[in-house]
């Protein structure tokens, strides 16, 4: 998702303007924004219910629900969050899931956020997009929506989705967001079932019209840790994957961004240098602008409970927006200033040069050293100078 505040079209604006080097007011606002400045909040994901019409073998809940839980915030706590988040910064606010189009009130919820001034952006698996709901999305003050779609073909996408139909549904449902004139996305989770079918999945973004494509590379969390071992890439096909991404951001025909997937900031700069480019956001857009991993930095996710976590795919409760304030979570929780400075980080991320632009996967470094998120990536090739010899005579070291 991109920013800022504001309606009709102005995610794409600020987008085109910061490509372009234009002096749009939009442009300058959004270049503010992506700027790396200490607990700037920049995207809150709302997990507004975990109940889900599908079940698809991926997700962050073990607990799959065909209905909402009767633990989700209710209408009135949800308003309250929103004027909370507000009063902590001008941020994005991704209404998600589960799915977000079972529970009644999402409309009502989106309306009110809007009219508070966030930037509302909504996380739909778009298989319940009829043209009417497409209708009242675009009423509700949406921005953007995305959809994920995890494979190349019907097949790939609904065997991961665990559901006949569900692929044709969603380009259906993007179809019709996009015929009410309201920015579409797509998410496609990376891993083994679909690796070999990047090509088709930017293709289908690409030829579905949409303003953006986000690949998510498979962190192992929920029902993620299930499939870990069967589903997840080695850190060459990893590498591969992203040099991929990489050479299709250079083709500018769509918005790309890879999440769970810091490598690619390394990446970018090691590709521009070989390309004698600058990263700037002429060049680059806004990845010119950000950074990897910014869990508990500039986002964070909110269950549908109301627990704070650093991102949606790190299991560490910060705190409970049912028991302090969001604004205090977010400025003064633990996790959250630890994080925020790349000096505590150790192994080979702490040697790194590259960690201020990528940092690592602090989720992949909880789950795999059980716990300990501040330590090095386990999914990195790439070998700082000298870390080699460092190592080993820190192994030697009686």
């Amino acid at each position: 998702m991109s920013h800022p505040h504001g309606g009709d079209g102005t995610i794409k604006k600020a987008y085109h303007g910061m490509k372009e080097g234009s002096g749009d007011p939009v442009a300058a606002m959004a270049k503010a924004f992506m700027e790396n400045k200490e607990a700037q909040l920049r995207l809150v994901f709302w997990e507004t219910t975990a109940g889900c019409n599908l079940e698809c073998i991926h997700c962050r809940r073990l607990e799959v629900s065909h209905k909402l839980m009767e633990s989700d915030l209710s209408t009135e706590e949800s308003k309250r969050l929103i004027d909370r988040i507000r009063a902590t910064g001008e941020c994005i606010l991704v209404l998600s899931g589960g799915e977000p189009l079972i529970r009644p009130d999402i409309f009502e919820l989106a309306r009110y956020a809007a009219d508070v001034g966030l930037t509302v952006a909504l996380a739909t698996n778009g298989t319940m997009v009829t043209p009417e709901i497409a209708k009242k999305i675009k009423e509700s003050g949406i921005q953007r929506v995305s959809v994920s779609l995890d494979g190349g073909d019907a097949a790939t996408h609904d065997a991961f989705r665990k559901l006949t139909g569900s692929f044709d549904k969603a380009v259906r449902g993007i179809k019709n967001i996009q015929a009410e004139g309201v920015e579409t996305q797509v998410n496609s989770t990376i891993a083994k079932h679909n690796i070999h079918q990047l090509e088709q999945i930017y293709d289908n973004a690409v030829n579905l019209g949409c303003m953006a494509l986000h690949i998510f590379m498979l962190v192992p969390v929920g029902c993620g840790v299930e499939i870990e071992e069967s589903q997840s890439l080695d850190a060459v096909s990893y590498e591969r994957a992203l040099n991929w991404f990489y050479d299709k951001s250079k083709e500018g025909k769509i918005q790309t961004k890879a999440t769970c997937a810091p490598h690619y900031f390394r990446i970018m700069r090691q590709r521009a240098a070989q390309e004698g480019l600058e990263v700037t956001p002429k060049n680059y857009g806004m990845a010119a602008m950000t950074k990897g991993c910014l869990a508990g930095q500039s986002i964070c996710f909110i269950s549908h409970k109301g627990e704070v976590f650093p991102c949606g795919y790190f299991p560490l409760e910060v705190g409970n927006v049912r028991r302090t304030d969001f604004k205090e979570i977010w400025e003064k929780g633990e996790a959250f200033v630890k994080l925020r400075d790349v000096g505590n980080l150790t192994g080979k991320c702490g040697a790194c040069d590259y960690k201020s632009v990528c940092e690592g996967c602090r989720a992949r470094a909880y789950f795999y050293t059980g716990g300990d998120y501040l330590a090095e990536e386990p999914y990195c090739i790439y070998e700082p100078p000298g870390w080699a010899v460092k190592k080993a005579m820190e192994e030697m070291a009686p």
